[in-house]
């Protein structure tokens, strides 16, 4: 049987949110998924369906999420349904929503110089089966400096400051780009990279997601085997 994966665009245009979809749709049929693309964030209201989803994608930039289309996604990531996006489609989704930053791991919070910067991706080696057998590869574009839980498994980073500023006093830093962590069952895959939909024309960056892709989906079927815990009534633990 297949795996079924829903992809939820939409927020600022300018992240290109359905150019983003459509690649990662096509990514993951080729991958054998049914794939569901909504551009509402109503589809998060029927908990019953997202959870018997194996992978839900945000494409969603500088949005508000209500409580009601929240906790759904919140309750079927804990229960094994893998989560995975990047750039601000995921990471600065929902800036009010204190929730969805501690299931996803991070949040935006600058692209010092904005667009068309040129900085390199640093893999750490050996951190993940996502990132075995990719360099260290550049790119031009936004930068992304973002608060990270240190719960996450950093698989990548980048290092700042390449443009001067107020963070520059600090020195130099290595800020994570791209990282796995838990929510409960489920696994949560974020890369920072995806301003606009042709830096996916990079290979490793598209290769990237792809693995990425196909490890959250992989969790709820393994969390089932191994007897993952199931927590019950998040809704009263925050």
């Amino acid at each position: 049987m297949s795996k079924k994966a829903l992809i939820v665009q939409g927020g600022w245009d300018g992240h290109e949110p359905v150019q983003v979809s459509e690649i990662f749709k096509g990514v993951l049929e080729e991958s054998g998924f049914q794939v569901e693309l909504s551009d509402t964030l109503d589809s998060f209201l029927d908990g019953e369906k997202l959870k018997a989803l194996d992978l839900i994608i945000p494409v969603w930039t500088m949005g508000q999420i209500t409580n009601e289309q929240m906790w759904p996604v919140v309750e079927a990531v804990a229960s094994g349904v893998g989560l995975a996006g990047c750039h601000g489609g995921m990471c600065d989704a929902f800036r009010n929503c204190v929730q969805w930053q501690f299931m996803t791991g991070g949040n935006w919070v600058s692209h010092p110089g904005g667009d068309g910067i040129e900085y390199m991706i640093n893999i750490k080696k050996g951190s993940s089966p996502i990132v075995e057998g990719i360099e260290d590869f550049p790119v031009k574009s936004e930068q992304y400096y973002l608060h990270v839980d240190p719960a996450v498994e950093v698989l990548a980073t980048t290092r700042f400051p390449v443009v001067d500023g107020p963070h520059a006093t600090n020195g130099q830093v290595d800020v994570p780009q791209i990282w796995t962590k838990r929510w409960g069952a489920g696994r949560v895959f974020y890369n920072a990279l995806g301003h606009h939909a042709d830096i996916f024309e990079i290979e490793p960056a598209l290769e990237i997601m792809r693995r990425g892709f196909l490890w959250a989906a992989e969790g709820k079927e393994i969390a089932k085997k191994e007897g993952a815990k199931v927590y019950e009534n998040l809704r009263k633990m925050f």
